[in-house]
């Protein structure tokens, strides 16, 4: 070590006067707990990286997906495909359209404002 660390580490603290928890710099939330409740129950949803990249690629092509792209493109079988675009579906993500046997599956164009944000983001 140098002498200025050593001297530094032998150098006492200085003594403050007592204070109780929450008096040196006033702070206050800057969420509302429902909406903090909110962006948590999202970003749950989006901290799984399968769901991640379905949110991303959903998001660059623009367009409708078919569950059967999905599992060809991400290695997945079909149930576990339909597990993740239901639970982005269920957090208001993903609209689902049916047609005969196929479900295809597009961001939705309403999104709140925070959702768009934090998509575009990534």
């Amino acid at each position: 070590m140098s002498d200025n660390v050593l001297a530094m580490a032998r150098t006492p603290l200085p003594v403050l006067p007592e204070r109780e928890r929450g008096e040196c710099t006033p702070i206050e939330p800057r969420l509302r707990s429902e909406r903090a409740e909110e962006l948590s129950e999202l970003l749950k949803v989006l901290a799984d990286p399968t769901r991640l990249q379905i949110v991303v690629t959903l998001r660059d092509l623009g367009e409708a997906v078919c569950v059967c792209d999905c599992t060809a493109f991400f290695g997945l079988s079909q149930p576990t495909v339909s597990h993740h675009l239901g639970r982005l579906r269920d957090a208001g993500l993903l609209d689902v359209t049916r047609q005969g046997g196929w479900a295809y599956y597009r961001m939705r164009s309403d999104l709140p404002a925070a959702a768009k944000r934090l998509i575009a983001a990534l």
